[in-house]
């Protein structure tokens, strides 16, 4: 028997794989828990129908990543910070700090856990951050450290 799988199941295979099943097995286990359907000519069209759908939203969100790490590139954000001794800066900028000054700035909300700092900006002028905005696009910021 033919199975559409509607969730992950660890031995059958992913959702939306078309498996071949017992069907005992189908009628017992998998179509009482409702893990999978039969595949029948509707739901097989159905299916096709939720994959078109699913890549068209994730081109969509790839896109709107693409537009946005280019719209990125183009901005500098500055966070001002308190200077110590000698005009050395006191304390460091986190990423949540980043993140705050944008939104303050240029009114768009960036997810301060996306932001990436290969190192902790300690010390005044422009540093170039990674934001992760999407698993295929990563986009750069300019930071500048500025005295308060």
């Amino acid at each position: 028997m033919k199975i559409i799988l509607l969730q992950d199941e660890k031995k059958l295979g992913k959702k939306g794989d078309m498996i071949e099943v017992s069907e005992g097995y189908a009628r017992n286990y998998i179509l009482p828990k409702k893990i999978g359907v039969e595949a029948t000519p509707k739901n097989r069209n159905d299916l096709k129908l939720q994959k078109a759908n699913a890549d068209k939203i994730a081109k969509e969100q790839l896109d709107a990543a693409k537009a946005l790490a280019a719209e990125l590139e183009t901005k500098q954000v500055t966070v001002k910070i308190k200077a110590g001794e000698g005009g050395k800066a006191f304390g460091s900028v986190s990423s949540k700090e980043i993140a705050a000054a944008f939104k303050e700035q240029y009114g768009i909300t960036l997810d301060k856990k996306k932001i990436q700092m290969s190192e902790s900006l300690k010390n005044f002028g422009s540093y170039e951050v990674g934001i992760k905005l999407h698993p295929q696009v990563t986009g750069k910021l300019t930071v500048k450290i500025a005295e308060l």
